[in-house]
């Protein structure tokens, strides 16, 4: 098959980055022919930074009706990852799109029904998902190893943002700008890794979002949820961007035992029975099954954002199995959307949400904006030139 011809939609931090790794060889079968970027300023960077193959181009949907390419990189602001990502496929193009799939779960319903209906590769930017340590614990658990899961937690507090992160853009940490705070922002991958983990997703949430608690901002910067799942098992996420030092620590427990990723370490603590069957024979009083430190083997590298654009264009050239189908970036989106709604209305809420009433509730959150949707922009990053290139 011939190279597949590629463009990025976005030139910001991450849609430059993607570029260049295709510029630079770092995928097989794949070429990047062309970019897209609103800003008109951007034609003369393009020119200057990127081959004279590469075309530049500002209006995204003449680039995609031009037959000019195969597959697209949308790597722009979140409310319009499935706008773009619809007229890609409505176009015959496969589709590889930045997190999050977008900001809310019916406007990325859409895009899945269009994806599903045009039979082209569509890949989500998960890239931790080559993370080998999550890789492991994903096989550990469907494995059996750990046994049914009981409960799982995550303290996720490392991502400490100051009030100048906020204020160095008007768009940043505002409903209509960027759709929320800590959950679309910072926390998409931890999400997507909760539920791709353990292989399940939750039956109903009830959460606690503080807005502006720590930083004057509109949007939620401290998070606290818990959830339960169809066989009983309960969960605990737990976020913000108003501490330090923070930690990253994520807990799964089984009948067999607990698995802790934390500090880059995979920690397995197994026992030698199963807990049930343990509790059925012991007649000792306060005993407990005994239960071993294991030393898990972690082999492979974490091939991140390149590793991702491999698989994606090697699912288009030979039909390789993808490792983040796009289709699966609603499960987070989904989470971060229960959360919200589960204190906006104050109550529990059951999953699948209520795509209506949260987008009713966005929509007001919207209206009172301190910023409105900035449509100039077409970075995923629309910062100032010289920080963003940088």
């Amino acid at each position: 098959m011939s190279l597949i011809r590629v463009a990025v939609i976005g030139i910001g931090n991450m849609g430059a980055a993607h570029a260049r790794t295709l510029i630079a060889g770092d995928v097989p079968g794949a070429e990047l022919v062309a970019v897209c970027d609103v800003r008109k300023e951007m034609e003369s960077w393009v020119a200057s930074n990127f081959p004279a193959s590469v075309s530049y181009w500002q209006d995204a949907e003449q680039m995609m009706a031009s037959g000019t390419i195969d597959a697209v990189i949308i790597a722009t602001p979140h409310y319009d990852h499935p706008e773009q990502a619809i007229q890609a496929f409505q176009h015959g193009l496969h589709v590889m799109i930045e997190k999050p799939a977008g900001v809310y779960t019916k406007q990325v319903r859409k895009m899945n029904e269009a994806a599903a209906a045009s039979g082209k590769v569509f890949s989500m930017m998960y890239n931790q998902r080559t993370n080998p340590l999550y890789i492991k614990l994903r096989d550990l658990i469907a494995s059996g190893e750990l046994g049914e899961v009981r409960r799982t937690n995550w303290i996720i507090t490392n991502w400490y943002r100051s009030q100048s992160y906020y204020d160095s853009g008007g768009w940043r940490a505002t409903w209509a700008g960027e759709g929320g705070g800590v959950l679309i922002n910072q926390d998409p991958h931890q999400l997507d890794l909760w539920q791709w983990t353990i292989g399940m997703m939750p039956v109903r949430m009830r959460a606690f979002c503080s807005f502006g608690k720590y930083r004057d901002i509109e949007v939620e910067d401290d998070v606290t949820a818990y959830v339960e799942y169809a066989n009983g098992a309960t969960g605990v996420f737990v976020t913000t961007t108003g501490e330090a030092p923070g930690t990253n620590r994520f807990e799964v427990n089984g009948d067999r035992g607990k698995i802790v990723i934390e500090d880059g370490q995979l920690t397995f603590w197994r026992l030698r029975e199963s807990e049930p069957e343990f509790n059925k024979r012991f007649t000792g009083g306060f005993g407990q099954p005994e239960c071993w430190k294991c030393e898990v083997p972690i082999t492979g590298t974490e091939s991140g954002h390149p590793g991702l654009i491999r698989n994606w264009i090697d699912a288009i050239r030979t039909g390789t199995t993808l490792i983040a189908p796009g289709e699966e970036g609603i499960h987070g989106l989904t989470l971060s959307n229960a959360m919200l709604l589960s204190t906006w209305t104050d109550n529990w809420v059951e999953l699948p949400i209520d795509e209506e009433l949260f987008y009713e509730h966005l929509q007001e959150r919207i209206a009172s904006s301190n910023t409105k949707k900035d449509k100039s922009s077409s970075s995923s990053q629309p910062a100032d030139l010289t920080q963003t290139f940088k």
